[in-house]
């Protein structure tokens, strides 16, 4: 039973804090949509997203009101589109189609992002793996609310590289389309090690194969709540400062359990996991950037940071755990620069570079996010790039992912403005050496040793 001050905590960190339920997000196999006429195809897609998730927006702001807690975005996630598509696709532009019918379906319904449309190619790409990604930028430039993913290596298979080059073509080429909105299509694109079946988030959220028909997963992010309790510890030692955090969280996550279980309820759709990521936004105060210069950090990127990201990942994952029987997707912290006013601003002034981010990608749980960088880099700098990320995730057996975007025509040290959640950002100088001679060798690279467990 909850007492009164709990009661009192709660709603402080609700209208003070920036504590909301980021996102509820809906699930939804397309497994049995599958047709090799194209039209049909797009025809079920479309019935099934508009049936199942009909309810979803509105569900999601009553129990905002009901429960005084806010849910910032309600979303679909939906089967890799690679898988569904393949008896049906011939050619790229047959991809975009089932991506258009995706954003009307998303329009219809009023969610702000669907995502799924996805290729899992850690192994190897077949024929329509190829034929989704070669139709990425065309997709993304074509819609406003669909979201792509490939997942491009795993602990248990390695890197595909072949599909690691491609990507570098396929996120400039996306920025070319897109570029007279500073490249925002490369904002819906992303690549990863070791993606979560069940991730709420977007961009990177898809319908895993192995999940039920559909389910919900809810996202819960409470930076500023972080925050506020991590002052409170100043000059303490790091094992107060550790329960500090795990206990915060513990109660962060309950708030997603209550949202969770109750959208499960009132959707007549099985509660799938509840995500506690500390996902940051461009308002003041719901900063990861902001918790670890609470730590004794004078700016993010500074050194310690990545001991400071280390404590807070991990605390982050006791907490939730310790709250809920299913936490899942990524739980744990987020850096994403242009969505984080902290870290853009430290990245403006020298402190935080990205060799920096690239090694407190080694403890956070995503990777290299909304990463804005000149629009003339290369593409294979930015199959390097990905390459890189793809073997931290890979030999640390974590989820690793890149979200980055050359900004066409602008150039490092200045400044971009997306608008909304995307936040704003300079532009991140690239290491100027090239890395073309390692890209196009081309093949695998052989999973670690230690990933040999069966």
């Amino acid at each position: 039973m909850l007492e009164l001050n709990e009661v009192f905590e709660t709603n402080a960190m609700i209208s003070g804090e920036n504590l909301d339920v980021r996102t509820i997000t809906m699930g939804i196999s397309l497994l049995d949509c599958c047709d090799s006429d194209l039209d049909a195809l797009c025809g079920k897609i479309y019935d099934k997203i508009t049936t199942c998730a009909k309810d979803i927006v509105k569900v999601g702001d009553e129990i905002g009101l009901d429960f005084g807690i806010p849910v910032i975005n309600k979303r679909v996630s939906v089967t890799p589109i690679s898988i569904i598509g393949a008896s049906a696709c011939r050619g790229s532009d047959d991809f975009v189609r089932i991506a258009e019918t995706l954003e009307r379906a998303a329009v219809e319904i009023g969610v702000n992002f669907i995502g799924g449309y996805s290729a899992l190619v850690q192994k190897g790409m077949s024929k329509a793996d190829e034929l989704l990604i070669r139709s990425i930028p065309a997709a993304l430039s074509r819609t406003e609310r669909v979201c792509s993913s490939v997942s491009l290596a795993s602990t248990k298979t390695g890197i595909d590289m072949d599909a690691v080059k491609l990507m570098g073509h396929i996120v400039r080429e996306t920025a070319e389309l897109t570029k007279e909105r500073d490249s925002i299509g490369c904002a819906k694109l992303v690549v990863f090690c070791n993606p979560a079946d069940d991730n709420p988030f977007m961009a990177g959220a898809f319908h895993g194969v192995t999940e039920t028909d559909c389910v919900i997963n809810v996202g819960v992010s409470g930076p500023g709540v972080v925050k506020t309790a991590v002052a409170k510890t100043k000059g303490e030692s790091f094992e107060v400062l550790c329960e500090t955090i795990k206990k915060t969280a513990f109660k962060v996550t309950r708030v997603g359990q209550l949202v969770a279980k109750e959208a499960s309820k009132r959707l007549d759709v099985p509660f799938g996991i509840v995500d506690l990521s500390l996902a940051p936004t461009p308002a003041v105060g719901d900063s990861i950037a902001d918790i670890i210069q609470e730590m004794g950090i004078e700016y993010v990127g500074a050194p310690g940071t990545t001991a400071a990201l280390a404590i807070l990942n991990d605390q982050v994952k006791k907490g939730g755990v310790m709250a809920s029987s299913y936490v899942g997707g990524l739980s744990g912290a987020f850096i994403p620069v242009t969505e984080d006013r902290s870290m853009a601003y430290a990245a403006g002034i020298g402190a935080l570079t990205l060799e920096k981010l690239e090694a407190m990608t080694c403890v956070c749980s995503v990777g290299l996010d909304m990463v804005a960088v000149p629009g003339d880099t290369s593409a294979s700098t930015i199959s390097g790039i990905i390459a890189d990320e793809m073997a931290i995730g890979m030999v640390n057996q974590k989820t690793t992912a890149v979200r980055i975007i050359p900004v066409i025509g602008k150039k490092a040290g200045e400044s971009v403005e997306f608008g909304g959640l995307l936040g704003s950002s300079p532009i991140m100088p690239v290491n100027p050496y090239r890395c073309d001679g390692f890209v196009n060798r081309g093949g695998r690279i052989p999973a670690p040793i230690h990933s040999f467990k069966n």
